[in-house]
């Protein structure tokens, strides 16, 4: 994985999906698009550090130790069965294990390389073990690989973070290896579902490279599902890049029932198992999930199980009351399609036939929640739970209604019954209150903007929307934002939103008070929201000062408001 250090905050498949088919899918792409939910699992013998995966070899652990970590990795208590269980009781429908990462061991018996599972103590097969065990258990196998390699020779970049320099790279003899390898993953794991591939993003890594892989891997194995990653991912190949589905990471990806997608994200902070990392609560994994599948994509949620082999007794039993949450509500994610309504703060939507089911973990302080007007009629509604659900349509649309005491303090899932198909209704936004924010709307500067490119611009933190934001480059660590209000206005407070990034360690903010900065709030971490209060004053100018952040910072909204 690129390293990513956010956070997010805000049995049998069901049956197909009714509605159109998205054009291009091959036949193999259906039981993907039902699964919904599927674990991710980052291991390896970096877990004895309790590092990140393959960014920590040179920087928090030296080469020299992280390369020789293998000899003491023993695992005596892995047990396939145990991990497969516990992403059956999570309510998972497939498995992707981390077979490579960018630190180059690899996790099965490679003919190719000694820098293998089989040159440590534990000298088991990990990745043969879990594909025959997820057959066992009735899950989908799929595999991670990383395109690079920043451990072999032949690969021209090296630890820490790409950044060193082999002395005689082959990267042609380097694409052999790693097409032996794959051949070698789908010839003794059988059957492999998905590749999932990362480390694409370095410049030895090019779009014909990603589309000759892709096309020597479908002659191998023509039902295989490949993520979009093989290609290389930079600005202005991603409209012909190979790939079968779309890969956000740590972040829910936006509304699309076009192309495939799945969003990976961490349980815990870091990737691999780290001691007492702090964990996800259930509420934001419930909500992660069904904003996922009611923007018609999959959730994949990693956990990095520990030194021993086991997954954490406390990652195992989060994933249980999801598991016990899909018991009840399954019906509303599996097997379904996204919308009518596109996900928002307000909540998310799915279909399937002439139902459609509403996420809602938002309600007015007062009074229903209004929904745009569908263009069939509600039949019936429902909660999925039992008890008194109401709809009632109206001039300025659906105004739905739950009594307070039947609401979920996390998500309630209302179900409706429409005069037709529910696919069929042409997906629509559901408007969100305006913020009232003294910066909406206004002009921006930034010390820095992710390559210059106006979709990362800074006045996307300020247009009260929460999938734009403002992004800076990558191995940025200190940044700012500021603000223009065009003449002093009163300001008390501020709401700053990172989303699920949480890359921020320290900030400031600061005010122009008539001629000179001054410092109204400070902290460390940011999180998904941060509501900042201060002693009201009088400010024409308004600074974010990100002091350090452990990578390129990323702000969705940044809003002001008086007293």
């Amino acid at each position: 994985m690129r390293r990513l250090l956010q956070w997010f905050v805000l049995g049998a498949l069901c049956c197909a999906p009714q509605g159109a088919a998205r054009a291009g899918d091959a036949p193999d792409m259906s039981w993907f698009e039902q699964a919904r939910f599927g674990m991710f699992v980052h291991w390896g013998p970096v877990s004895l550090k309790g590092t990140e995966i393959g960014w920590s070899r040179g920087e928090a652990v030296p080469i020299g130790e992280y390369d020789v970590l293998y000899r003491e990795f023993r695992a005596e208590r892995f047990d396939a069965a145990q991990w497969v269980g516990v992403a059956r009781a999570a309510g998972m429908k497939y498995l992707v294990l981390t077979a490579k990462h960018h630190d180059g061991f690899c996790l099965w018996d490679s003919a190719q390389t000694d820098y293998d599972v089989m040159a440590t103590p534990f000298r088991r097969d990990v990745l043969a073990e879990l594909a025959a065990e997820c057959a066992r258990q009735g899950l989908r196998f799929g595999v991670y690989y990383s395109i690079l390699d920043w451990r072999h020779p032949d690969y021209p970049t090296g630890s820490p973070g790409g950044r060193g320099r082999k002395p005689a790279p082959d990267m042609e003899r380097y694409v052999a290896y790693v097409k032996n390898q794959l051949a070698e993953i789908l010839e003794r794991c059988r059957p492999v579902s998905l590749l999932w591939f990362d480390g694409q993003w370095e410049e030895p890594w090019t779009e014909a490279r990603g589309a000759d892989l892709y096309a020597f891997l479908k002659k191998l194995e023509p039902g295989l599902i490949i993520n979009n990653r093989v290609g290389n991912g930079r600005a202005g190949t991603e409209a012909t890049a190979p790939g079968d589905y779309d890969t956000p990471e740590q972040v829910i990806g936006a509304f699309n029932r076009e192309r495939p997608w799945e969003s990976c994200m961490t349980l815990c902070r870091q990737w691999a198992w780290k001691p007492d990392d702090e964990m996800k609560s259930r509420a934001e994994c419930l909500r992660a999930l069904v904003l996922a599948a009611g923007g018609d994509g999959n959730l994949l949620l990693n956990v990095g199980p520990m030194p021993d082999g086991r997954i954490e007794e406390r990652q195992a039993g989060r994933l249980g009351e999801m598991g016990a949450w899909l018991g009840r509500h399954g019906e509303a994610v599996y097997g379904t399609r996204g919308g009518p309504y596109r996900p928002g703060p307000w909540g998310a939507s799915t279909c399937r036939g002439e139902r459609v089911f509403l996420f809602v973990m938002r309600w007015p302080e007062e009074g229903p929640l209004l929904l745009p007007r569908l263009a069939l009629a509600v039949v019936k509604a429902r909660l999925q739970d039992g008890g008194e659900a109401s709809i009632k349509a109206t001039e300025s649309g659906l105004e739905v209604f739950v009594p307070e005491g039947a609401r979920d303090p996390v998500v309630t899932v209302i179900e409706l019954t429409l005069a037709g198909d529910a696919f069929a209704v042409p997906p629509l936004d559901v408007p969100r209150p305006p913020s009232g924010s003294l910066a909406f709307g206004l002009p921006a500067l930034a010390s820095n903007v992710f390559r210059d490119m106006a979709e990362y611009a800074p006045e996307k933190a300020l247009d009260d929307d929460p999938e734009t934001r403002w992004a800076t480059d990558a191995g940025t660590h200190e940044a700012w934002l500021e603000v223009d209000l065009g003449e002093p206005r009163h300001v008390a407070r501020a709401v700053i939103e990172e989303g699920g990034w949480d890359r921020v360690r320290r900030f400031k903010l600061l005010v122009d008070d008539g001629g000179s900065w001054r410092t109204v709030a400070e902290g460390e971490r940011l999180g998904a929201r941060a509501e900042l209060a201060f002693a009201p004053l009088r400010a024409r100018r308004v600074r974010l000062e990100i002091l350090e952040a452990v990578e390129g910072p990323t702000i969705h909204e940044v809003q002001l408001f008086g007293e």
